[in-house]
């Protein structure tokens, strides 16, 4: 009987998804301080915890419902893009605009390596089989890795960072792969070819010279002196889980570290507030939903901007339902509110259009629920991410300078009613959803993998191995030159010699004759 009662034991606990034996012990170090991007942090780190590991998560924004395997530890940074307004991040350029965010993310580095958390983590003695940091701004806190000896896993919320692919040895190939920070699409003529490449190349020194350099100062300060360099540490990472879609983003070769799970905060399992649910379903002639996400604050449009839409939004049928803070003026067809479940919202078939800033992750929402949109980009990926749907045809762009009542009411006008726009969005919500396993499952076996292998070593491409001129075979070109050039002298010395025979033996045969 015990015997049996045993067996029946081993077979439950094997049955789990994963045994007790493979559980793994997870640090993940989130420095940002956006509060949209902790959605798809807390969906794959929970996503892991309930696979049986251990994770412990260091960041700014705790589980609201904590959950078994998981532990989060605090991290205090200033609220560096909390509450910004638009005025703050219009009217720069786009290296002030990346200079005025790193320098604050240079800042957030130094905050997180002088708290007592992070102090007391880097003294313990604890072991850990994978590292996970989060890809943005400086890497002042991928030492963690080489301080437990562990494999190194890289998140990005965004697609593809111009600085990412170097890190791996990605093909990055700017004739037909558009810098992340400029408004461009793989289809390019001569002049966005040029622009392209020479931006994706100035970004990239950029980055080296004024984020790099100074995170690996602070690193070295906090870590020691002869710890690696930072271009080592993060050439030694084993993966990249980057928030892209090939059938959202733009199609490119890969190397087997760089993983695309675009996608991955999407949970489809949520539902409604009952207030929400009862107002979408009773607008009849549907609902336009507008958020500018959790970084800008919609309220602080200027006077006329914000009179403009609250105009606009008077004359439509619809109902509005607008995530902003207190906005005097309000028609009565507008319903606003500082928090509202985007995703949940977005599923709602009596959503007609989402009026949204480009951020990619509302973005991805927007097109996993089929909705088209009209974007207002702002800043940062937002431009590539609009313009990107805009030649997808699932979206209208509205310049910032732009709004008026007309052009608004114009652009919405022209996505209500013009049945191609949702066409388009249904094709591209099918393109999106249909892969192999989800973006979670896709984003755990990797983590998982990488973890089994010790690192993954042999996923590892050659690419790194060689100089920047290896890599653009210039030496190899230079060879060819330099042997068609000899080809060439050889071709010209044979020629001229067999000239001078000819006319040689001519001049003599024609002084025979003659004599």
């Amino acid at each position: 009987m015990f015997t049996k009662m045993k067996c029946s034991y081993i077979l439950i606990i094997c049955a789990l998804p994963i045994c007790i034996s493979e559980a793994a012990r997870i640090l993940a170090i989130m420095n940002y301080s956006a509060r949209s991007h902790y959605v798809m942090f807390h969906t794959f780190f929970k996503g892991l915890a309930a696979r049986g590991h251990q994770v412990e998560v260091y960041g700014h924004y705790p589980l609201e419902k904590p959950v078994p395997n998981y532990t989060d530890v605090i991290m205090p940074a200033p609220a560096v893009l909390q509450n910004v307004s638009i005025e703050q991040l219009r009217g720069t350029g786009i290296f002030q605009m990346l200079m005025y965010y790193n320098k604050n993310m240079l800042d957030t580095c130094r905050s997180a390596l002088n708290n007592q958390n992070i102090l007391n983590l880097m003294k313990s003695n604890k072991t850990y089989d994978v590292v996970i940091t989060y890809l943005a701004g400086p890497d002042c806190l991928i030492g963690f890795a080489h301080r437990f000896k562990a494999p190194l896993i890289s998140l990005s919320v965004t697609s593809n960072l111009p600085w990412l692919s170097y890190r791996i040895g990605n093909p990055d190939n700017p004739a037909y792969i558009p810098n992340l920070l400029l408004s461009l699409t793989d289809q390019m003529n001569f002049w966005e070819r040029f622009v392209n490449t020479m931006f994706d190349w100035a970004t990239k020194v950029w980055y080296h010279i004024e984020i790099n350099m100074a995170a690996e100062e602070i690193l070295k300060h906090h870590f020691g002196k002869d710890y690696p360099s930072l271009d080592e540490l993060q050439r030694s990472v084993s993966l990249i889980l980057v928030n892209s879609h090939f059938s959202v983003n733009t199609p490119r070769p890969a190397v087997p570290t760089f993983v695309e799970v675009g996608g991955l905060h999407i949970n489809s399992d949520g539902k409604l507030p009952e207030d929400l649910q009862t107002y979408l379903d009773e607008a009849k002639e549907g609902v336009v939903y507008f958020s500018m996400g959790s970084i800008i604050r919609s309220e602080t449009f200027t006077e006329t901007k914000l009179r403009a839409f609250i105009d606009a939004f008077s004359q439509l049928p619809q109902r509005v339902l607008w995530k902003s803070g207190n906005i005097s003026g309000l028609p009565t067809n507008v319903k606003t509110a500082a928090w509202l479940p985007q995703l949940e919202i977005l599923k709602h078939p009596n959503v007609r259009v989402f009026i949204t800033h480009g951020g990619n992750l509302g973005i991805q929402e927007a097109i996993y629920a089929g909705v088209p949109m009209v974007g207002i980009p702002i800043m940062a990926d937002q431009p590539f991410n609009v313009k990107n749907c805009v030649s997808k045809g699932v979206a209208v762009q509205l310049d910032y300078d732009s709004i008026t009542t007309e052009n608004v009411l114009k652009a919405l006008n022209n996505v209500l009613h013009d049945p191609s726009y949702h066409t388009n969005a249904k094709r591209l919500s099918q393109l999106f959803r249909d892969r192999p396993q989800s973006a979670l499952d896709t984003a755990i076996y990797w983590t998982e993998y990488v973890i089994r292998h010790r690192g993954a070593p042999h996923l590892r491409s050659a690419a790194l191995d060689l100089t920047w001129y290896q890599y653009l075979l210039l030496d190899v070109i230079l060879v060819i030159i330099a042997l068609i050039i000899a080809l060439g002298f050889l071709v010209f010395y044979s020629f001229k010699v067999m000239l001078k025979l000819v006319t040689g033996n001519v001049s003599h045969a024609a002084v025979k004759k003659n004599s």
